[in-house]
């Protein structure tokens, strides 16, 4: 039988002496706190911080002091770097928590397998053969020299066209650019897009209006908007410019040529999220791009690739510098 009332005893396995276990406090028992006045009163005032408490914190990279609001300080460290000294340079001062460089680690990063299902299925290549009409829109190479002899002696000065790209011949070597375009967006959480996106609780497609454009929108002749056409179809087809996109320690995910590319060449348009300026001024991610410049900033529309995109995220930006330019 259990013993029965506030107290019991119970013999101890050392002497065999007996104790009394403490009565427990009934729920209606007022538990002694104190209060927050009692406790401001006794607590001791802590020195107020100024810029004088900043005045002795240098940038780590530079050794330079000045322009201390550009400067980050390491949650972890306290050490100081400017955000354009970093690399990848920060565009502005995080709005959460920071890690220099040193504290943050090397960064490690899955890559993309090159199998051609997996491509196939993250690019969403269709199997299509080239239409009548796409096959028109390739430039062959008697057509060139006609043109050539037909030439008139008197040359006029002519607007440039734009170029469609020569995708790559090798399957193998093509698996690779695509492969390393994938492991890019997969590190970074995107998805890939080859079109301009228009999600909920932002700007919608009837934002995107050519007539509010100031000054007016520069129209492309018939044969851009041909090059502009047969250069979506080869993307849709699997086909894509020599490419390879590559991880810099310091300079992050950047673009290299992996063939020729003729100047004016056509490589990708710009996709990602369509967005209201005036909802990203504050934003940290660094390849934002001016889509729609409007008379009224209201109405100015922006495409942030920081969800979907495609190769244009990584060939636009700050980042993709050389240190020893200026």
């Amino acid at each position: 039988m259990a013993p029965k009332g506030p107290e019991a005893e119970s013999p101890s396995p050392t002497n065999g002496s007996v104790r009394k276990r403490t009565e427990a406090l009934s729920p209606s028992s007022p538990r002694k706190y104190r209060s927050l006045a009692e406790i401001m009163r006794t607590a001791k005032p802590s020195p107020p911080v100024t810029g004088e408490y900043y005045s002795d914190f240098r940038c780590e990279q530079c050794r330079s002091g000045d322009r201390d609001e550009e400067m980050l300080l390491c949650d972890s460290c306290d050490k100081g770097y400017h955000i354009f000294c970093l690399r990848p340079i920060v565009v502005r001062v995080p709005s959460g928590p920071w890690l220099c460089p040193s504290c943050a680690g090397e960064r490690t990063f899955q890559r993309f397998p090159l199998m051609q299902t997996k491509i196939v299925g993250f690019f969403r290549i269709q199997r299509c053969s080239i239409t009548a009409e796409e096959e028109k829109c390739r430039p062959s190479q008697d057509t060139r020299k006609q043109r050539r002899r037909s030439m008139p002696l008197i040359m006029h000065k002519r607007r440039r066209r734009i170029l469609p790209f020569n995708p790559t011949e090798d399957p193998v070597r093509r698996i690779e650019q695509m492969g390393s375009l994938a492991t890019a967006l997969t590190t970074l959480q995107m998805e890939f897009s080859n079109e301009l996106t228009y999600m909920p609780g932002k700007a919608p497609r009837s934002a995107n209006q050519a007539i509010l454009e100031k000054g007016g929108m520069q129209v492309l002749p018939r044969e851009d908007k041909e090059t502009l056409e047969l250069c979506r179809a080869m993307y849709k087809r699997g086909e894509c410019p020599p490419l390879l996109v590559v991880y810099d320690s310091l300079e992050g995910f950047t673009v290299q040529a992996d063939g020729h590319l003729k100047d004016m060449t056509l490589i990708a348009e710009y996709t990602g999220d369509v967005d209201y300026l005036l909802n990203r001024q504050h934003d940290d991610c660094d390849s934002i791009m001016t889509l729609l410049s409007a008379t009224n900033p209201s109405d100015s529309l922006v495409v942030c690739p920081d969800k979907c995109g495609n190769i244009a995220r990584f060939i636009n930006g700050i980042n993709n510098h050389n240190q020893r330019q200026v």
